[in-house]
């Protein structure tokens, strides 16, 4: 944490700088799969989880796990942030799409895997817009995600496809453990 947190306080809002680094960073961590706890890496028989493991008390940044049950996976979403997602164990797959700023219609761009010790890059300039699931069917994949926010606490979007119609969700944490002392997963769900 403390590497990522000297990291980002130099890099500023340098987002190409925060990647280079940051990669490096991340792929450090990924590279071992032997620290994550148990508490942190247990899927759910229904859903993905989605478990915060550090937000900097400034919200710059979150470290959050990700853990995929056999066939889960994401809806179409959005970031709004910049992120980066190193997979430490099993595969995932990503699927991109692109929101065509004057029909307003997403369309299909590349998928890839995303294999133990690689990390792939996310934000608005890159390309924001994608869904994820494990590519395993018989057993669980976990990634190691950093973003420039508190992630949990971030307004979002999931988008249907081809039509691009959105709808603006909030994520939260699946975990009490490290409590998320600034959530607003509420807040869509609450009116004014």
């Amino acid at each position: 944490m403390q590497s990522f947190t000297r990291h980002i306080a130099a890099a500023g809002d340098d987002e190409k700088r925060i990647f280079v680094d940051g990669k490096a960073l991340l792929s450090g961590l990924v590279a071992h799969d032997d620290w994550l706890p148990e508490d942190f890496a247990t899927p759910d028989p229904e859903r993905y989880r989605q478990y915060l493991l550090y937000c900097d008390p400034m919200e710059r940044f979150s470290i959050v796990s990700f853990v995929w049950g056999p066939g889960q996976k994401t809806p179409i979403h959005d970031h709004t942030v910049w992120g980066m997602v190193g997979m430490m164990r099993g595969v995932e797959l990503c699927e991109e799409f692109a929101l065509d700023p004057v029909t307003r219609r997403l369309s299909a761009k590349n998928t890839h895997q995303l294999t133990p010790g690689e990390v792939d890059l996310v934000s608005p300039r890159v390309g924001d817009i994608h869904r994820v699931s494990n590519a395993l069917g018989g057993r669980p994949s976990i990634s190691i995600h950093v973003y420039g926010a508190n992630i949990g606490a971030v307004k979002r979007h999931t988008y249907e496809f081809p039509g691009g119609d959105n709808q603006t969700f909030i994520s939260g944490y699946s975990s009490a453990v490290i409590p998320n002392i600034w959530d607003r997963s509420l807040q869509e769900q609450t009116p004014p």
